[in-house]
């Protein structure tokens, strides 16, 4: 009797386990809710929040210096706040303006001269190439396809300018929360060191690959890329061909993407100019596009990445094009 009178103290009672189990779940669906809940709730922020903290890992070093040279934290992030504003802000919006602006007359441009009959014209008086032009011809409406290019450019134009408002606004938000993560960023690593799962070395390797992460994904494939697209703008400004601002942009977008690169852009250009009879141009064009656009990816990417984002050519190229899909322009990041 005695026995199980114990038995029956110490044995658990199976409605108290089943009600533990429900516990559990109940508490397990709430934990998951709430990651949905908070999931959705920065989702609208997913962009200022990346490039902010993009910002803020790059312009970490400066931050350090002007904190040591102030002693108000305040002062000193929004001091730097106000360099990285003048830095890269005010240039990327004029230079998203006169992109726009030249597209729309680039393509406003080759329609004209499709109408008039001037590219026509410049093939029938290349007899090799005279049946590939009037192949095309036939195959293709160029003109009205170049027609709704230059409607569809300025369409583009005119909803970039009524988005503005959202976009100032995602600005905005950018350099606020960018004030905050400079401010605030030795208080949030403690947090987060105290709150992973990790020893403080394996944090620490965690950090470590996200700050060489994004050094080699802005400092290595994007500044590279600028870098190749001034140089084949400056090229077609030198040479004289029409929106070299455009064709540089297009230039260093094409850089960015693994395989891809700016000779889709200037072979064809090069090919059009000897055409045109303009040899010693295309020379020129050929020649800067191949020793000097095309070697500097060879000599700058080893500098500016190294062995940082030690990750092989195909996974990279799914991950910025999946990730310009899925995000926008922050998936260069993400």
């Amino acid at each position: 009797m005695k026995q199980r009178t114990t038995e029956s103290i110490t044995s658990p009672d199976k409605g108290e386990e089943t009600g533990g189990h429900g516990g559990v779940l109940v508490l397990a669906a709430a934990t998951i809710a709430g990651f949905v809940i908070c999931v959705l709730l920065a989702a609208p922020f997913l962009g200022a929040l990346t490039w902010a903290l993009t910002l803020a890992i790059l312009f970490a070093p400066l931050h350090a210096k002007i904190e040591a040279a102030l002693t108000w934290p305040n002062v000193a992030a929004l001091m730097s706040v106000l360099i990285v504003a003048l830095l890269v802000a005010a240039p990327a919006i004029f230079v998203v303006e006169r992109l726009v602006e030249q597209a729309a007359a680039s393509a406003s441009l080759v329609q004209a001269k499709l109408r008039s009959g001037a590219i026509q014209q410049l093939l029938d008086d290349q007899p090799n190439i005279a049946p590939i032009g009037r192949w095309i011809e036939q195959q293709i409406d160029l003109p009205a396809m170049m027609a709704n290019l230059a409607s569809w450019l300025s369409n583009a134009g005119a909803a970039f300018a009524r988005n503005s408002a959202a976009q100032v606004i995602e600005l905005v938000l950018t350099f606020y929360l960018l004030f905050y993560f400079l401010r605030d960023q030795a208080t949030a690593r403690r947090f987060l060191t105290e709150r992973l799962p990790l020893t403080n070395a394996d944090t620490g390797r965690l950090f470590k690959r996200v700050v060489d992460t994004i050094h080699a994904t802005v400092y290595g494939t994007i500044a590279v890329a600028a870098i190749q697209g001034i140089l084949g703008g400056l090229i077609f400004s030198f040479l004289g061909l029409p929106t070299p601002l455009l064709w540089g942009l297009v230039m260093g977008l094409l850089s960015i993407v693994p395989v891809l690169g700016a000779f889709i852009v200037w072979i064809p250009a090069a090919i059009f100019l000897a055409i045109n009879g303009d040899l010693g141009k295309a020379a020129i064009l050929a020649v800067w596009g191949a020793a000097v656009v095309g070697s500097i990816d060879n000599i700058l990417r080893p500098i500016f990445v190294g062995d940082r984002l030690r990750l092989h050519t195909v996974p990279a190229f799914i991950s910025m094009i999946g990730g310009l899909v899925l995000f926008g322009m922050a998936g260069l990041i993400l």
